[in-house]
């Protein structure tokens, strides 16, 4: 006997979760609650776990019920994705599902979305978040890109690719009365600095301190770029960034970029997995990017 899942009781399972009440579902299915509650005590025998309990007239989810739910709204999910990719459903518009590490700076990420903006015909939703719920998102397919400053590692049947659409060079910024010094390391030793947590720019600046024989006077570590914008907004320290962090404080005036390289750079890439059907914008959309990186 082939070991299968019966999907049309996996559907009757997922309308009674949603409405919490065997008899409403029924309504909704237009089904018999009888015929339905076989429905869901078959799936319970098929999975081997109780799947609801009764609490108070309402039916509520066990624990196992929870997980099974978590898979049936990925499994109806891609159902969705399947009509709209092969346009099965003439009104259908595929969602460009992206996701972005929490600390990405909001301006990259604004950068990166604006040729969808405005669009008639994608839409899309962006989703903050750790840097593996992401990616655990991205192999259920449940993103279609991920927007990160690192690569994830593969392992065992993870298969990444990455794409690098941007490098930013990372330079010191602020109050131009604090830029004022003779050299990088008379400022690096003698004003505030602000400094994010990211492994790449935090990486590159010890190594910058260490080679140039100086103690910084770090007043703050910080681990989401909105905040280091916030605080160099703000006077409290010099913001060792990537620019484009501070690009609409530095167009305006407000701040000031020091005349130093400090030979760091920080990558963004975009993060995909293998995918027989790509999202049809996400392709023009990282050509876009690439082209923009190099003007």
């Amino acid at each position: 006997m082939i070991n299968r899942l019966n999907y049309h009781h996996l559907r009757y399972f997922r309308e009674v979760a949603i409405e919490g009440h065997l008899g409403q579902a029924a309504a909704r299915l237009n089904v018999a609650q009888s015929a339905l509650s076989v429905q869901i005590r078959q799936l319970e025998d098929r999975l081997g776990v109780a799947l609801f309990e009764r609490i108070a007239r309402k039916l509520v989810l066990t624990e196992e019920g929870r997980i099974v739910l978590d898979h049936a709204d990925q499994i109806f999910k891609a159902g969705d994705e399947l009509l709209a990719t092969l346009q099965l459903s003439s009104t259908a518009k595929p969602v460009l599902r992206i996701g972005a590490i929490s600390t990405l700076s909001r301006n990259f990420q604004l950068q990166f979305l604006r040729p969808l903006l405005g669009s008639d015909d994608y839409t899309f939703s962006l989703t903050s978040g750790q840097g593996q719920a992401l990616f655990d998102e991205l192999e259920t397919l449940s993103l279609d890109v991920v927007l990160s400053t690192h690569i994830p590692e593969n392992k065992g049947d993870k298969s990444y690719a990455a794409q690098l659409i941007a490098q930013q060079p990372v330079r010191v910024h602020g109050s131009s009365e604090r830029l004022k010094h003779p050299t990088l390391a008379h400022l690096l030793a003698h004003e505030p600095l602000i400094v994010p947590t990211e492994s790449v720019i935090q990486t590159g600046f010890e190594n910058l301190v260490a080679r140039l024989g100086i103690q910084p006077n770090v007043v703050a570590h910080v681990d989401d770029m909105a905040m280091v914008r916030l605080l160099a907004r703000e006077g409290v320290g010099l913001a060792i960034a990537p620019t484009v962090v501070l690009a609409d404080e530095i167009q305006s005036g407000l701040l000031t970029t020091a005349p130093f390289d400090l030979g760091i750079f920080e990558p963004f890439y975009a993060i995909t997995v293998p995918r027989r059907f790509p999202h049809p914008a996400l392709m023009q959309l990282l050509t876009d990017q690439l082209s923009e990186d190099q003007r």
